[in-house]
């Protein structure tokens, strides 16, 4: 038997010295990472003996699709108005001037923007596209009572949290993008070359990018299209009908921004995308699984861990998503 490596060397290097004499060191010290890892592997792993049953998840009623959180909801909706709310404020001020774009600015826009700057504005856009947005607003109140009928006053309260927060979090996302982008309306580029006139030193002559009609509109289309689809399944009509009107709706909104002069086409594009957007991650995120055919309610999230040959780890993440 060769003698034992001097304690100033390296284990794994002693390991290779005395494997051409068929001996393989023991090291304690990788073992006991290995067992530890495995064992949390065996914890966190549901027993699968056949003379035990499966474990029973709490089942969840078919009718109940969403799940709201007190605190973290009402944090986000708080948060996300009175962001909203208080940098309107500052805008409004006139605190922050706008900087006229320069005579040759209009050369410099994209080919689908210059559209905008050439057009003749129409003075009945503004009006209609206010009217249209006022609409989905109805919409975003009256369809919460409407759930609360049909299903159940929870379903109303669920249906409510989730309308106030996507447009919450639409509203603050569309002021800090305005903000910091700080775009010339197409009006801007027509009449407020000169800085010195009186009426181009509002704020709100850079606040182009993106729309905040379209965005708004957006986000309660798709909120109200999810809540149809979830509640009424893909098999009726109401979904398809939420989802045509929702669109439509958006869309004459983001036309009408644009024939108004306030708006570029990409201003419209990128707001009706964000807001669509969140509109479908907020009740995505508040989504109740359903697993009957899996014999789960609301799968476990099992995070797993194990060793490798050259020393380090594989962690895995096992669950239904």
């Amino acid at each position: 038997m060769p003698p034992p490596a001097p304690l100033d060397v390296d284990p794994r290097d002693a390991q290779k010295s005395y494997s051409d004499g068929g001996a393989v060191m023991f090291d304690p010290r990788r073992w006991s990472l290995a067992l530890l890892l495995l064992g949390t592997v065996a914890l966190q792993t549901p027993d699968a003996r056949a003379d035990e049953p499966a474990p029973r998840w709490p089942r969840v009623p078919d009718t109940q699709h969403f799940r709201i959180d007190p605190v973290v909801d009402g944090l986000l909706i708080a948060g996300g108005a009175t962001f909203d709310l208080l940098l309107g404020a500052i805008l409004s001020t006139g605190e922050i001037k706008p900087q006229a774009p320069s005579p040759d600015a209009k050369d410099h826009l994209l080919g689908i923007d210059k559209i905008a700057v050439t057009q003749t504005v129409d003075p009945n856009a503004n009006r209609n596209s206010n009217i249209a947005l006022y609409f989905a607003y109805g919409y975003a109140v009256i369809d919460p009572i409407i759930s609360g009928f049909r299903n159940s006053p929870r379903a109303m309260l669920i249906d409510a949290v989730l309308y106030a927060e996507s447009i919450a979090i639409t509203g603050a996302l569309t002021e800090a993008t305005k903000i910091a982008v700080r775009r010339p309306r197409p009006v801007d580029y027509a009449l407020c070359t000169d800085p010195s006139l009186s009426a181009c030193n509002a704020t709100d002559l850079q606040l182009s990018f993106f729309s905040g009609h379209t965005s708004a509109t957006a986000t309660i289309s798709a909120t109200a299209t999810y809540l149809a689809f979830m509640r009424a399944g893909w098999r009726r009509p109401r979904p398809w009908i939420t989802l045509g009107v929702g669109t439509a709706l958006t869309a004459f909104v983001a036309y009408e921004r644009v024939r108004s002069g306030e708006h570029f086409p990409t201003d419209v594009i990128m707001g009706s995308i964000a807001g669509a957007g969140v509109g479908v991650l907020v009740p995505h995120f508040h989504r109740f699984p359903h697993l009957h055919e899996k014999g789960l309610e609301e799968a476990p999230t099992i995070i797993g861990l194990a060793p490798t040959a050259g020393g380090g780890g594989v962690m895995t993440l096992q669950g239904f998503f």
